[in-house]
């Protein structure tokens, strides 16, 4: 049964735009603020290592809050919830743009995460409840775009505004899309009765904050404090191994924890969270890492990078618009299977790369790896949420985000390493078989004479280091991408774990009904 009342079409359109908005002003904060760092630096006298926390405080506080909103929702009632958290995003994001100090914008940027980590969740749970079962699959299409679509423009965005207006307006955008969010969701989506008797689970939200926050601290700050010969990231990693530990462990003793077991005990919806995880951490490492390979080995400028990966959205847009409108019409496992499939090929033809690749080549493989992107997220989130009984879709939805997020983080902090140690250690070997004296300089008719004469030496060996360092790192992009494809491999197993659903007679209030095979 649906636990929502019925809507009438019109109703239902306006409330999906404003689920549209708050989903893609919430996406779009992850990565929009990213291109305007450096000038960010020079307005709030901040220095480089600093300035990463306006990134790292949002991320750090929406990841820590996205679990409790199933609770919340529960407690003050879904919408007095969403209403609150527009209101409290849209707020602090122009208090964001007004920022005049590193401090004012850390405290407003934290205080902006925690509002916004509610708004994908309860989204996607409002959107499986106001469309029928039958139509699920486009109502997913369209909560896919704001989803997918949104980090992957957010760069783009974020230059565009810095370039041509300031900083500042990275955080404004968000305005419009807030207001109407606001004024939709608070004059259209029903209202369901909190419950006050509910008790907050303090132990389970504590040692789940102190996991996730110090994993999250972990991933974003690693790469820069160079992982592990850090004391900071040893204490973190420590911190974030004992609070999942003492979560898990109270999840599994605790009389009413705030997330309920039984969410787990759903085998489509447990399937569904780890396919996510994985292909989270494959999709975000693989845009991160596409952007440098085209700059620094492919040897485009910025705005033609940016040009030559737009197929990419483009095809993720396309998969959603004519997916949805087929998915229920198909084996939802068979759609996942293929899907992946054109996933793993597509990055195993991109670690074949080269820097003379055809930029026709990069275009189309681009552009069928996002068409494969969307038409992966569509049956997933249908299948994962399926069988679960609609009260738990909003704490399952908080999940399933709180996996796709540390997916996301976790794959592109592992690959981005890879990628550094990698190169270092590549870049070492090969140096240790260049001497003056070497064949291969016979070949290179301009570094081989300038090394081995005292006069253009220096020279030389900064020519023959550069070289050295474009080999390593074409080879350890070419790993990580590799890597990538054969990560994607146990999503195709984890597959026939799933069961398939079928529809049957919808009954009157428009709520199809399920068994499963």
């Amino acid at each position: 049964m649906n636990s929502q009342p019925s809507l009438v079409v019109g109703q239902r359109f306006l409330l999906t735009v404003c689920m549209m908005a708050a989903t893609l002003m919430q996406a779009l904060d992850t990565t929009i603020a990213n291109v305007a760092l450096p000038y960010m630096q020079g307005s709030l006298s901040a220095s480089a290592d600093q300035v990463t926390w306006v990134l790292t405080s949002y991320i750090t506080a929406a990841a820590i809050m996205t679990a409790p909103v199933g609770w919340l929702a529960a407690r003050y009632g879904r919408k007095n919830l969403f209403v609150a958290c527009l209101i409290g995003f849209t707020i602090t994001s122009m208090l964001c743009g007004l920022a005049q100090s590193l401090p004012q914008m850390v405290v407003f940027r934290l205080m902006q995460g925690i509002a916004g980590a509610a708004l994908v969740p309860l989204s996607q749970a409002v959107m499986m409840d106001i469309y029928p079962a039958e139509q699920r699959g486009q109502a997913m299409a369209i909560f896919g775009i704001g989803v997918m679509f949104g980090p992957i423009i957010g760069p783009t965005l974020g230059g565009w505004l810095t370039e041509y207006y300031n900083w500042r307006f990275v955080f404004y955008v968000n305005l419009p899309f807030g207001i109407l969010a606001t004024i939709g969701t608070a004059m259209f989506l029903p209202k369901t009765p909190p419950r006050p008797e509910l008790r907050f689970d303090v132990t389970g939200f504590a040692v789940l904050a102190l996991g996730v926050g110090a994993l999250q601290l972990v991933l974003d700050r690693g790469q820069g404090e160079d992982w592990f010969s850090s004391g900071e990231i040893i204490m973190e990693a420590a911190l974030a191994v004992l609070g999942l530990y003492l979560f898990i462990v109270h999840l599994a003793t605790a009389k009413e924890p705030f997330m309920p077991p039984r969410i787990l005990a759903d085998r489509n919806f447990l399937a569904g969270t780890i396919v996510m995880f994985i292909v989270a951490a494959v999709i975000m490492a693989s845009s991160a890492l596409l952007a440098p390979w085209l700059q620094t080995l492919g040897g485009y400028p910025v705005d033609q990078a940016g040009i030559i990966m737009a197929p990419r959205g483009a095809g993720v847009m396309l998969a959603m618009i004519v997916g949805g409108r087929f998915v229920n019409r198909l084996d939802h496992r068979a759609v996942m299977t293929i899907s992946i499939l054109a996933q793993i090929w597509a990055l195993w033809v991109i670690s074949t790369w080269t820097p003379d690749v055809a930029e026709r080549e990069l275009i189309i493989v681009t552009a069928i790896q996002g068409f494969a992107i969307g038409t992966m997220f569509l049956p997933l989130q249908v299948l994962a949420f399926v069988t679960l009984e609609p009260h738990l879709r909003t704490q399952a939805s908080a999940l399933f985000s709180l996996a796709r997020n540390m997916g996301g983080a976790l794959g592109i902090a592992v690959l981005q390493f890879l990628l550094v140690r990698n190169g270092q250690i590549l870049h070492s070997e090969f140096a240790s078989y260049m001497t003056p004296f070497h064949r291969w300089l016979d070949q290179a008719p301009l570094i081989g004479p300038m090394l081995r004469s005292p006069q253009t030496m220096p020279q030389g060996a900064v020519m023959l280091d550069g070289m050295i360092n474009r080999q390593a790192a074409i080879i350890a992009f070419k790993d990580d991408f590799l890597l990538m494809a054969i990560a994607s491999v146990p999503v195709l197993l984890l597959t026939f774990f799933v069961r398939k659903p079928k529809v049957i007679a919808a009954p009157p209030d428009g709520e199809a009904a399920h068994v499963m095979d």
